[in-house]
């Protein structure tokens, strides 16, 4: 969601009153949460107009939706099946539907980072890996930057070599949380971990940690390490989205923040920037970059971070495609 939809749900939210927006709260993502609350807290005054027009169209949109099916769990189920088959539709259930087998885990998403890795300090790397992958990717490299180098990439390795999670190793993870799993046997195995997954964590961790990570990696495994610099993408990467794509990114790009992440930036993906946008803009960045005196490097690669978020969403989407410079292969 962007800060626009931000807004507009934290309008209709206060409208709402604490016991109806308490109840939407419980249906929320702890990121979502996360954001949302902080939207709210920034929001002090709000003009009667901007209330009106989100209360409005919040109106007409719920006046055109109905209750299609009572049990979407079901339904879901049932099509996949019939589409792929009992044992490919399965596979997916279980990935799409899993949230309530993995009721302990979950609760970690609550939780910051340092305090999932205070929890997870002495539990074995391979459990370890196994709870991470469960989570999202910036969460799991909070919690990988609070270890030590050693365990920090023990963990990694395992996390890359991960091809799923067997039953009885989710049953490891809840006793390690004091929780209980709700289907236990029957659960299947989820198709979690991997070189991609060991990618998009080690993206959201800082260039130092990066090349710490890898080169252990490669020492190991050199074929492995391989496997996931062919699944990162970074800054620099930006170079190879078409015109388009750079275009479609600067659309929900801030300029403060554009600013920012091109300090740390070559010089030939600043033009690639200036050519996608018009002629005064490129202008008054170019004029921005000048005049912006030093700025750490945390805060650069925050920036950087934040935009190849919104790269791999619109790569998700389907709206961009992420190339690695060759001419049919993509990643």
């Amino acid at each position: 969601m962007d800060e626009a939809g931000l807004q507009d749900a934290a309008i209709l939210l206060m409208s709402l009153g604490e016991e109806e927006a308490a109840e939407v709260f419980k249906h929320l993502l702890p990121k979502e949460v996360q954001r949302l609350g902080e939207t709210i807290a920034k929001m002090k005054v709000i003009s009667r107009e901007r209330v009106d027009e989100v209360l409005n169209r919040f109106g007409d949109d719920a006046a055109d939706q109905s209750m299609l099916v009572s049990d979407t769990d079901e339904y879901v189920k049932a099509v996949l099946r019939k589409a792929l088959g009992e044992d490919k539709a399965n596979l997916l259930i279980d990935r799409i539907l899993q949230g309530s087998d993995v009721t302990g885990i979950e609760s970690l998403k609550w939780m910051d980072g340092s305090s999932v890795a205070e929890l997870l300090r002495n539990e074995h790397p391979q459990i370890v890996a196994a709870i991470l992958v469960h989570l999202d990717f910036d969460q799991s490299s909070q919690v990988l930057r609070c270890f030590t180098e050693r365990q920090r990439n023990e963990v990694m390795i395992r996390i890359a070599t991960l091809d799923g999670i067997q039953p009885s190793a989710l049953k490891d993870l809840n006793e390690v949380l004091s929780k209980v799993l709700a289907g236990g046997d029957k659960l299947r195995k989820a198709s979690l971990g991997g070189a991609k997954t060991a990618a998009e964590i080690i993206n959201m961790m800082g260039s130092a940690v990066e090349s710490s990570v890898l080169d252990y990696i490669r020492q190991s495994d050199g074929d492995l390490a391989q496997k996931i610099m062919d699944n990162m993408f970074t800054f620099d990467d930006l170079m190879k989205v078409d015109d388009r794509g750079v275009q479609l990114m600067l659309k929900e790009v801030q300029t403060e923040s554009l600013v920012i992440a091109l300090k740390g930036a070559a010089p030939e993906l600043r033009e690639k920037v200036f050519a996608n946008m018009s002629t005064r803009a490129a202008e008054t960045l170019r004029e921005d970059l000048e005049s912006r005196g030093p700025v750490r490097l945390s805060e650069v690669e925050a920036e950087q971070k934040e935009m190849l978020k919104i790269v791999r969403r619109l790569a998700d989407e389907g709206q961009i495609v992420l190339g690695t410079g060759g001419d049919d292969s993509f990643v």
